[in-house]
C-alpha cells in the first residue's frame, strides 16, 4: 500500500488510525514527496507484489499506474486497488467504489478484478520523448492552465474551491488555440477535454457515451471559453445538455493529436500537469488489471 502519510482531512486521519491493524495484512510505503510514490510502485512489482494499493487521491493513483507500468509486463504482473482518500476521487467514483474506509478495504478484500482498458499520452520534455499513463481523465487549455494556478496552500485549506479560485484566474488570461486531429476528424478550440470514464471533476457526467471497456477515448472541444460559455455550460449541467448548451464538438477516437501554435500550452492527466503539447494521445484495451466491485 502507497499512501500520503502528510495528507490532511477527516478520511485520511481516519486512514492513519487504522493503520496499526493493517501493518500486519499489507507492506506500507509512505511517500513522503511529489512524486516518490511513482518509484515505489516499480520497487513492489519488482518484489514480486501482485496487488499494489494507492490510497490516496487521483494523483497518488496516476503515480501508481505510471510506476507500475514502468517495469517490464507490469500491467500483466500486478493489479491495481484503490483506498479513495484524495479530494475529488473522480476514477474512484467511476468505478463506484465506496468512500468510506471500511467499505473500501471490505472491496479489497473481496478481490473481484475488472480488466480496463489503459490510455496512455506521448509527449516531449526538453528534446526527450515521455509516456505517461492516465485511468481517468487528461485535458488541455483552460483545466490545466487553473492547475498551474492553484494555490497549493490554499488548496489544503479550502479544497476544490482552490481549483475554481484558479479556474477564474485562468478564465480572465488569452486563450491559446488548441488544434485535434483524429483520423480525417480535425477541430479547434480553446479548451478540450480527454475522458476515459464519464466523469470530470466530481460527479460531472461530461462524457455520458465513455465506457471504460471500449477501446475508445471521449472528447470534447470548446471552440471558446469565456464568461458567456461558463454560464451556459453551468445551466447545461443543471439540465443535462452541457455540450449542447455550450457549442462543443464530441468525438471518439482510438488515437489523436493536440497541438497548439505556442507550444507552451499544458497537458494535465487525472488532475496533475506532466508537460506541454503538442501530445500524442491513445489507449491500450483491455490491459488495466484493477480491484473493483
Amino acid at each position: 500500500m502507497i499512501f500520503n502519510p502528510a495528507a490532511r482531512g477527516e478520511k485520511a486521519r481516519h486512514f492513519r488510525d487504522q493503520l496499526a491493524g493493517l501493518s500486519t495484512r499489507v507492506e506500507l510505503k509512505p511517500t513522503y514527496a511529489p512524486g516518490t510514490g511513482r518509484p515505489l510502485a516499480a520497487e513492489a512489482v519488482r518484489a514480486g507484489f501482485e496487488t499494489i494499493i494507492a490510497a490516496g487521491g487521483d494523483g497518488t493513483l496516476n503515480e501508481v499506474l505510471n510506476g507500475i507500468g514502468d517495469e517490464p509486463d507490469g500491467f500483466q504482473r500486478v493489479r491495481l486497488g484503490i483506498l479513495p482518500l484524495g479530494t475529488i476521487n473522480v476514477f474512484a467514483r467511476e468505478l463506484r467504489l465506496p468512500t468510506t474506509f471500511p467499505a473500501a478495504w471490505a472491496v479489497l478484500e473481496q478481490g473481484r478484478e475488472r480488466i480496463l482498458d489503459l490510455p496512455q499520452v506521448e509527449f516531449q520534455r526538453e528534446g526527450r520523448p515521455e509516456r505517461r499513463y492516465f485511468a481517468q481523465l487528461a485535458g488541455a487549455g483552460l483545466d490545466s492552465r487553473a492547475i498551474e494556478l492553484v494555490n497549493w496552500e490554499h488548496k489544503k485549506l479550502v479544497g476544490p474551491l482552490a481549483y475554481v479560485v484558479a479556474g477564474f484566474k485562468a478564465l480572465a488570461e488569452q486563450k491559446s488555440q488548441i488544434t485535434i486531429t483524429a483520423g480525417q476528424a480535425r477541430h479547434t478550440g480553446e479548451l478540450v477535454l480527454i475522458g476515459n470514464g464519464r466523469y470530470y471533476g466530481g460527479n460531472f457526467e461530461l462524457f455520458p457515451q465513455a465506457n471504460l471497456q471500449d477501446g475508445l477515448l471521449d472528447i470534447t472541444i470548446f471552440p471558446k471559453v469565456n464568461w458567456e460559455i461558463l454560464l451556459r455550460s453551468g445551466w447545461g449541467w443543471l439540465t443535462d445538455q452541457i455540450h449542447q448548451a455550450a457549442g462543443c464538438h464530441t468525438l471518439q477516437a482510438e488515437s489523436f493529436v493536440l497541438a497548439a501554435p505556442e507550444g507552451k500550452v499544458p497537458v494535465e492527466v487525472d488532475g496533475e500537469n506532466i508537460g506541454h503539447l503538442p501530445a500524442t494521445f491513445s489507449v491500450r484495451r483491455q490491459t488495466l488489471r484493477v480491484v473493483a466491485p
